[in-house]
């Protein structure tokens, strides 16, 4: 069983460094072309790769906080991914969605429970609450379109880049914990969570932005091809 585990630990560690090193490549290229798509894909794998042997090692050496951790970075890129299938009228979430979004609220509410259990004795408490209500508020707000999909325009495209970036964020976060150890535990499992949402956050202003400019510019030139010619 300890063989299993290291091969796994191998694969583990494998699939973070990937996910690491192909994620600012699908950040900085043009978004939904080729190389986004292609290294879009790479880091999909490879986060499934490290939620699924992060869930097999928590169950070999019992480690509920792993099994959790596995499974809020599973949905979390399954989900930007699966929301790129509902973007046109009509499209609507399967059982399966539902189902993975479902066990996220779980999840979440098991790192609140967690955390505030583990807060009666040490602080550290405060990092599955994080997490957990990370997951409570994404997990809710993809239920809540399920039903009701959002009238914002490009709603999708907001949804799939903030799990996907959340997703990056425990990537890193997983990184800060095993190799900033100069750091206190706290402050190596909270920084990326941190700077990422304040990053998300910038990022999705500039692209709500970004899309306004480009829809006034595109209504203006409606409105001057329907203007009768000879028209001031």
């Amino acid at each position: 069983m300890n063989d299993l585990f290291r091969v796994l630990l191998v694969i583990h560690i494998f699939a973070g460094s990937i996910a690491l090193a192909v994620a600012p490549g699908a950040m900085v290229t043009v978004k939904g072309g080729r190389w986004h798509a292609r290294w879009g894909m790479t880091y999909l794998w490879a986060t499934v790769a490290i939620a699924a042997t992060g869930a097999v090692m928590s169950l070999i050496h019992p480690n509920l906080f792993l099994m959790m951790i596995a499974v809020f970075s599973f949905y979390l890129v399954f989900s930007g991914y699966r929301v790129l299938h509902r973007k046109k009228p009509g499209q609507r979430a399967t059982w399966f969605d539902q189902t993975v979004t479902l066990s996220m609220v779980a999840t979440g509410l098991a790192l609140v429970g967690y955390g505030v259990y583990r807060l009666q004795n040490s602080s550290f408490g405060i990092v599955p609450i994080v997490f957990g209500a990370i997951a409570l508020l994404l997990a809710g707000r993809e239920m809540v379109s399920f039903r009701r999909p959002p009238s914002e325009p490009r709603w999708w495209w907001f949804s799939h880049m903030t799990n996907m970036l959340a997703a990056y964020i425990t990537t890193v976060s997983a990184f800060s914990v095993v190799n900033m150890t100069f750091l206190p535990p706290i402050v190596r499992w909270i920084w990326p969570t941190i700077i990422g949402t304040a990053g998300i956050l910038l990022w999705t202003r500039y692209y709500r932005m970004k899309f306004a400019r480009q829809h006034e510019r595109t209504r203006a030139v409606g409105e001057a091809d329907a203007r009768p010619q000879g028209s001031n």
